[in-house]
């Protein structure tokens, strides 16, 4: 995988999901748990990263999620990120979501379900069990 300048590597902790960028693919991954301590300081770059990506060219820009449980300053971070796709997607722009969950876990598939509702863009709940 290249990765360019732009491109973010965040190695994921037990309170922080790892989040990684693809700049050429237009992907954004984000895996685990998210109750960091400052979420400002996790999701700063990732939101930064999302609007200079959205702003660059027309590629498509997909979030492939695998989040497992989000404290409140998390969900409101991933409203961001989902209100700037949203914005994007108004505008023309081929954006989608696919968040994938644990079927053992519906609670993530109905924290997923909310976020969805407030989306116009393509936004996939999806159940795998790894």
């Amino acid at each position: 995988m290249t990765m360019t300048i732009d491109d973010l590597n965040i190695p994921g902790t037990q309170s922080t999901p790892s989040i990684q960028t693809d700049w050429v693919a237009g992907l954004i991954t984000m895996q685990g748990d998210s109750y960091p301590e400052n979420t400002f300081e996790l999701f700063g770059p990732v939101i930064s990263w999302v609007e200079r990506y959205l702003d660059t060219g027309d590629h498509p820009l997909t979030a492939e999620l695998r989040l497992i449980y989000l404290n409140t300053s998390s969900i409101k971070a991933m409203m961001d990120i989902f209100d700037i796709l949203e914005l994007a997607h108004t505008n023309g722009r081929k954006v989608a979501v696919n968040w994938y969950y644990d079927s053992r876990n519906e609670r993530v598939a109905e924290l997923a379900e909310e976020f969805k509702e407030d989306c116009s863009f393509p936004f996939s709940i999806l159940p795998c069990n790894d």
